[in-house]
């Protein structure tokens, strides 16, 4: 008998007394009472040799209870020292008392059966600062003679921990793998939701990942089975549960409304709304509400909406200036490609405005070879912050401007070829040319999380009062003069058609400001941008204060 144990027949039933439990506590009725766990190996002639035998009632009573004793006590080298494993044993036995927080167990026994002895667990979990909490559960170990050593020892499984636990998963408390709920707030501290907002799901479950570590929630605390990746297989008991944290957004309810509304109905189309004197993004939907975010993260060839930015290189490189004559022919060909306006029209005789208004092509076109190939990418980039790395609060693309030569680059001029734009960076265009510095989009404010916004020299003050005029005498009387119309205050506008290959219509595009704010939309395969990119855009800008 090992030390430790004292083993006595009372009317036939073993009872093995536990010593030395430490803050466990084991007991255990069993046997058969019909011979007391004490036959002799030797007693009859077949007997199996005691080396290959299956062990006796009083040892699968001995070894049991000292595993379960040494386990209770919180000797775990003496506990795993008793099974088949004792390398695994140990492990497992240490990291449920680490990784689960347990501070204690008390273990009970039931009468075996066989070999197979089952065991009641009651352990008690202190996290942290959390109150101490009890769990307990059933489960069974297996008393063998090991094949190798002839040893009784009980068969080592992960099981033996908790029923069904397998290999390579453990059992930790802490926080539960699932987020926190965050409740994301618009500008006037009202709750945005999926449902009220289905065009913002996305948004809203970018915000809430992003940023539940700094919203003030919790995660639930549990003790939970994990598999090798640290992925939930199973609960077991949930410590304390999870608390809600906050999330604001420079969502302005009145233009997020209208934003959805602009968008509705419509086969394909995106839009965002820009403060221009702060960058803050006020309103943001797509159509379909639960398609890909075209507004955010969409890349487009913007068209002719583009010319914004190729004017401010123009004027800033001396190559065209709003009042002076400018050439707009029928066509122009430039790196072995000859391009042509809409309806092959021309200007004779008219000023760079005239050009703008009209969006011709070839007056942009033109001047591609005055131009080296990387003056436009830099010049979107250092005025508009275009291609630079935003940090807006989730996912977007924040506009590519490659550098190309020869018919690419002329492309580029008049926003095809390589350049792929959004509604967001189209609306900061707009929004750079009315205030006149560039500020970087965001919809979640930078102070949430410490993040820093990306910053550009912006245009002159010069060169963005002439974008101001051009944009504002496209609004009155150019191609935008029609879904303009009506709108008061200090405005502006340009037009946008992309052809894309392979659609039977261009991607309509519009993009404008009223007062401050600042707006652009695509409507995908529908047409000219002025019919039918420039309603949408228009119903936004009427809700600008």
């Amino acid at each position: 008998m090992r030390n430790g144990q004292k083993v006595a027949v009372i009317a036939g039933v073993f009872v093995v007394v536990a010593t030395g439990a430490g803050f466990g506590a084991y007991s255990m009725l069993g046997g058969d009472g019909d011979d007391g766990g004490q036959q002799n190996a030797s007693s009859t002639s077949d007997a199996e040799p005691e080396e290959s035998a299956p062990p006796s009632a009083a040892e699968v009573l001995e070894v049991s209870g000292e595993f379960l004793d040494a386990w209770a006590a919180g000797d775990t080298d003496g506990a795993a020292a008793l099974t088949d494993d004792a390398g695994s044993a140990a492990q497992a036995l240490e990291a449920l008392a680490e990784d689960a927080s347990v501070s204690g167990f008390t273990l009970s026994a039931g009468a075996p059966e066989g070999g197979s002895v089952p065991f009641g667990v009651v352990a008690n979990i202190a996290y942290e600062e959390l109150p101490e909490r009890e769990w307990s559960y059933d489960s069974e170990l297996t008393v063998v003679r090991d094949a190798d050593s002839g040893e009784i020892v009980v068969d080592w499984e992960p099981s033996v921990l908790y029923p069904g636990l397998a290999e390579g998963q453990r059992i930790e408390t802490g926080p539960s793998g699932e987020l926190p709920p965050v409740t994301v707030l618009d500008a006037e501290g009202g709750e945005l939701t999926a449902q009220a907002h289905p065009t913002l799901k996305g948004v809203l479950e970018d915000i809430g990942e992003r940023f539940a570590d700094h919203s003030g929630a919790s995660p639930a605390v549990v003790t939970r089975i994990t598999d090798a990746e640290g992925g939930t297989v199973e609960e077991l008991i949930e410590l304390a549960e999870p608390v809600a944290g906050e999330v604001p957004t420079t969502i302005v309810p009145a233009i997020q409304a209208a934003a959805e509304a602009a968008v509705a109905g419509k086969d394909r189309a995106a839009v965002v709304a820009i403060q221009p004197s702060t960058g803050a993004i006020q309103g943001v939907a797509n159509a379909p509400a639960d398609s890909f975010d075209i507004a955010l993260q969409g890349s487009y060839a913007p068209g002719s909406t583009f010319k914004i930015v190729t004017a401010s290189l123009l004027i800033d490189e001396g190559l065209a200036s709003a009042g002076a004559k400018h050439p707009c022919p029928k066509y122009f060909e430039h790196g072995g490609w000859k391009f042509q306006n809409l309806d092959k029209f021309e200007i004779k005789d008219g000023t760079f405005a005239d050009s703008f208004a009209a969006s011709c092509n070839t007056a942009f076109i033109s001047q591609a070879g005055e131009l080296s190939d990387d003056a436009l990418g830099d010049h979107a980039r250092d005025a508009f912050g275009l291609g630079l790395t935003w940090s807006v609060g989730v996912s977007t693309l924040d506009g590519a401007v490659p550098t190309q030569s020869l018919a690419q680059m002329a492309a580029s001029l008049i926003g095809q070829g390589g350049v792929r734009m959004n509604p967001m960076t189209m609306a900061s265009v707009s929004a750079t040319v009315k205030s006149g510095t560039f500020k970087q989009p965001y919809l979640v404010p930078a102070e949430i999380g410490g993040r820093e916004l990306a910053t550009a020299a912006g245009p002159s003050a010069a060169t963005a009062a002439e974008l101001r005029s051009l944009m504002n005498r496209t609004a009155v009387n150019g191609t935008a003069a029609e879904a303009m119309a009506g709108l008061s205050g200090d405005i502006g506008a340009k037009t946008g058609s992309a052809e894309v290959d392979g659609q039977d219509k261009p991607n309509a595009w519009f993009t404008g400001y009223r007062n401050d704010l600042a707006v652009a939309a695509v409507v995908p395969d529908s047409g000219h941008g002025g019919s039918n990119a420039g309603p949408v855009v228009a119903q936004v800008l009427s809700a600008a204060p």
